[in-house]
């Protein structure tokens, strides 16, 4: 068998060692993969992902993983990493793939690129890299959550150099490309799709430095700790790098440094609840996306003239819709969930009661790309 025919074949992976804390053992078995490249032999190197990679893998060995460390990895390294982590991944509750160094897309497709390789052809990448389809089979396996993070969206060398197949027409673009993880995988960017993210000037890429401020916050929900790293990277780049999540989980509450303390089992099974805090009167869990909380509107066309939709949608998890116009829906009200740019909601009022709707999402500032059978378009903030 080629090396393509490997790496796309890459199943399900091998026997790491036990957990290094009792209350990792009270919460399932965790598993890791953590891979720094840095010396790269065909472009220049990279300072920050060996420190990157030692760093987190020992925030995950503390957080109870068994982890394996591959400093500068080549084509075959990388590989056994995988198959081994796979095998393991599927008796564990969580599995974690780290990855520093170079990655890219090319025609759609991402590949994470070891020390060793050359790529002097885009047809090159199936033989010489390794694809980010092929690390997301190796974490599906878990029961509860596989997460692959990259901080592998830098300014890429490799596609400046690399000659493109004319049969292929390959088109190579800055950064990694839009993904849809299935299941329980959350994929995290260092930045969004199609943008390229700092190494940094320190120790840490700015993105890994953020991730071990918060990754060891005890009580913060997984999805909610990914946030704060959003909004650390953004803040120390002055807004230049948006790291992203690609993913959507159940309402299952995960948590990688252990539960709220005090918290009951309703507050811990919710994904969207906030740590439980001490005072009188906690706040109600989370539902929503906070970048959604509000009233939205949209006008949407129709043979008769155009008609106004709009959405109150609130931080707890409803919502109420009301329309104007030739082609109004009726109004109605009900429950809401939304997050990591999904979002579903069943009507309890209005509409029949087993009516329900979801879709994407992405907001930008004032306005919003929704999908779904209620106003796909692009909505905006309402002065209601």
């Amino acid at each position: 068998m080629d090396r393509r025919g490997f790496v796309s074949g890459l199943a399900v992976v091998t026997a790491l060692a036990g957990l290094t804390s009792a209350s990792a053992a009270a919460d399932g078995k965790r598993v890791a993969l953590v891979i720094g490249n840095g010396a790269y032999k065909s472009v220049p190197t990279l300072p920050n992902p060996p420190n990157d990679a030692g760093d987190i893998a020992a925030a995950l060995e503390r957080l109870g993983f068994a982890v394996t460390l591959i400093a500068n990895g080549n084509f075959d390294g990388m590989r056994r990493g995988l198959i081994a982590l796979g095998r393991e991944a599927g008796g564990a509750d969580m599995a974690v793939v780290y990855f520093a160094g170079h990655g890219m897309e090319i025609n759609g497709e991402n590949w994470l690129i070891p020390v060793d390789a050359e790529l002097k052809r885009d047809t090159d990448a199936a033989n010489e890299a390794i694809s980010l389809r092929s690390v997301m089979l190796q974490v599906a396996s878990t029961t509860s959550l596989g997460l692959v993070i990259l901080d592998a969206c830098r300014n890429n060398p490799f596609a400046a150099k690399m000659s493109r197949s004319l049969a292929v027409r390959a088109a190579v673009s800055g950064g990694l490309g839009r993904i849809e993880p299935a299941g329980n995988v959350l994929v995290a960017y260092a930045a969004r799709d199609g943008t390229t993210a700092l190494d940094g000037d320190g120790r840490n890429s700015p993105f890994t430095a953020a991730l071990l401020h918060n990754i060891e916050s005890p009580g913060v929900e997984v999805t909610f700790m990914f946030r704060n790293v959003r909004d650390d990277v953004m803040e120390a780049t002055r807004n230049e790098q948006q790291p992203f999540v690609y993913g959507s989980l159940s309402r299952k509450a995960i948590y990688l440094a252990g539960r709220p303390s005090g918290a009951d089992a309703s507050n811990t099974s919710q994904a969207n609840a906030a740590p439980t805090v001490s005072g009188p009167a906690p706040a109600p869990p989370l539902a929503v996306d906070p970048t959604l909380v509000g009233t939205w509107e949209i006008m949407v066309p129709g043979e008769r003239g155009a008609s106004r939709w709009v959405w109150r949608i609130l931080g707890d998890g409803t919502y109420k819709f009301r329309a104007e116009g030739l082609r109004a829906a009726p109004p109605h009200e009900g429950t809401i969930t939304a997050a990591n740019g999904h979002w579903t909601l069943h009507a309890l009022k209005g509409l029949p009661k087993d009516y329900s709707d979801g879709g994407s999402y992405e907001v930008r500032d004032t306005t919003a790309v929704i999908t779904g059978k209620l106003g796909t378009g692009y909505w905006k903030r309402s002065v209601e």
